[in-house]
């Protein structure tokens, strides 16, 4: 039996963030085991510099509302937006100002991977629906 868009989506959206947070900690685990342990956790905080806000957008996209139409679905999704950016640029904020010794460069990696995750998400999405066989005729 099929289930319903709303739970599908919900679904998709906790295995990409979970999937963000795998590939950021084997990142980190495998970075650390080679070059160290300041490039194993600075590679794990980019990650967590992405998983962190990710999951902030996805929640305000989720949660229920109490008005459900499209126009509380686009407030929420504007909020999450504006709020992942603002914890992001907050996020990279206090590593830079707090973490020292810090290698930027497995920070970023960090980030970066967790981000591509991300297109992985549109995959699993494109694997739940049909797809629907059109002829391009235009009526004829």
């Amino acid at each position: 039996m099929d289930e319903p868009a709303g739970r599908r989506g919900s679904n998709v959206i906790v295995t990409v963030l979970a999937g963000q947070l795998g590939v950021g900690v084997a990142l980190a685990a495998v970075l650390w085991g080679l070059t160290g342990t300041v490039v194993g956790y600075s590679a794990l905080l980019g990650s967590l510099t992405c998983v962190i806000p990710n999951a902030f957008l996805a929640l305000r996209i989720v949660l229920a509302r109490p008005d459900s139409g499209a126009s509380a679905l686009m407030r929420a999704a504007w909020t999450g937006v504006l709020g992942k950016l603002a914890l992001s640029v907050l996020m990279f904020s206090i590593v830079f100002v707090t973490v020292r010794p810090l290698a930027a460069g497995a920070l970023f990696a960090g980030f970066i991977a967790a981000q591509l995750v991300t297109f992985a998400g549109l995959l699993l999405r494109d694997a739940g629906h049909e797809v629907l066989e059109t002829d391009d005729k235009n009526g004829e």
